[in-house]
């Protein structure tokens, strides 16, 4: 018996793992000339003809059914092709929502006519995606959504505003959290998801410049927006469970824990230098990837829990928590080591890719939920509160 048999560890299967090689060899020759600090945009990296190319290769949609367009393959599958994704810094970002979680709500939630229309583009890497969650005023707490959704004689009027919606600007779609009855104070009550084509008159999009001059973050207005009644995805008032489910897909995967692997790999091939390579970065080495192991191990066990159909809502917290914690040690933890040296030799793209993903860090903690969110629902999971 095995070290892995013995402790009960979740694997992924051979037939899943298998996939690994060839993902590499393509990610090897796109990436080849891509500079580091480029590479670290993996997830706001927004390049289309990357998604078609995916999509021509089957490696989007992959645990889609076959009659939609996908693979029929496990999640399992996805974890191997996020992991290699992520690790080489492909340019994801014009895909990745609709094929993380856009597209398996509509598979759960979604009616027969909305899973025939828009999951065979998501499938061929020509329809994107994305979340309409955050609001003004609202931070975290996502029960005092003010969007609302009026039902009229042709379907529905949205009026309202989201923020921070990632790649908005260059989405076909977005999945909204709206409220379709009540008001704010009854919290999960009233809460329903729609679909909003972002073509539709009265639907404005403003990119924010963030620190780093990225503009992937927006703003987006709903003046007013005519939806039709089968716009509406799930049932009306079960938003909440529906969105639970959801976020649940964002916080377990790969995703969580390698948005700081490219300059984590880059510090790495320095260390391992002459020049480079000095007893206090060995250690440090040594306690980042201590960190990350058993993490990894952690998110296997989840996928394993997805492929059985079921939400591991909490554990996805957990995950999501502690791997953001490991993602903003990295540049912190390498800025210190890099400059208590005394050399000047330090490689200038391992400095530009250090400057990016220090700026970009602190929004690790804020995307797919706060520390105090995920907290709060690890510990009602625990029986804590």
């Amino acid at each position: 018996m095995s070290t892995l048999d013995s402790l009960n560890l979740s694997r992924i299967p051979a037939e899943d793992e298998a996939l690994r090689a060839e993902v590499r060899a393509f990610l090897s020759e796109a990436m080849r000339d891509v500079p580091a600090h480029i590479r670290a945009k993996s997830w706001s990296g927004y390049d289309p003809a990357f998604s078609l190319a995916l999509g021509q290769r089957g490696w989007l949609g992959i645990t889609f059914p076959k009659e939609y367009g996908g693979g029929g393959r496990s999640a399992f599958a996805r974890f191997v092709l996020v992991e290699e994704f992520l690790n080489f810094g492909a340019p994801v970002g014009s895909h990745w929502i609709a094929d993380r979680q856009s597209g398996p709500l509509i598979l759960k939630y979604g009616t027969l006519t909305q899973k025939q229309f828009y999951l065979p583009p998501i499938c061929r890497g020509e329809s994107f995606f994305c979340i309409g969650m955050s609001e003004p005023n609202s931070g975290s707490d996502l029960a005092s959504v003010k969007t609302r959704a009026v039902k009229t004689d042709k379907g529905w009027s949205l009026s309202g505003q989201k923020i921070w919606t990632t790649n908005a600007h260059h989405c076909h779609y977005m999945i909204a959290l709206v409220r379709t009855s009540g008001d704010a104070q009854d919290r999960h009550k009233g809460l329903s998801q729609v679909i909003v084509d972002l073509k539709l008159p009265g639907v404005t999009v403003r990119p924010i410049t963030d620190l780093s001059g990225d503009s992937h973050f927006c703003e987006v207005f709903f003046d007013n927006v005519q939806l039709h009644d089968d716009a509406l995805i799930g049932a009306e008032g079960q938003g909440w469970e529906q969105v639970t489910a959801e976020l649940a897909f964002e916080r377990s995967g790969p995703e969580r824990l390698y948005s700081s692997i490219v300059l984590f790999d880059q510090w790495l091939a320095f260390v391992r230098t002459p020049q480079g390579r000095t007893p206090d970065a060995v250690r440090l080495a040594g306690k980042i990837v201590s960190q990350l192991a058993p993490l990894r191990a952690m998110s296997v066990a989840i996928t394993e829990k997805l492929t059985r159909g079921e939400s591991p809502v909490v554990e996805a917290a957990l995950i999501k928590d502690l791997g953001t914690g490991v993602e903003q040690l990295i540049p912190a933890a390498i800025a210190d080591d890099l400059f208590s040296r005394e050399t000047t030799h330090i490689p200038v793209e391992l400095l530009q890719t250090l400057n990016y993903v220090t700026q970009v860090a602190p929004s690790y903690s804020l995307r797919g939920g706060t520390r105090d969110i995920l907290r709060g629902m690890i510990a009602r999971g625990l029986g804590l509160r």
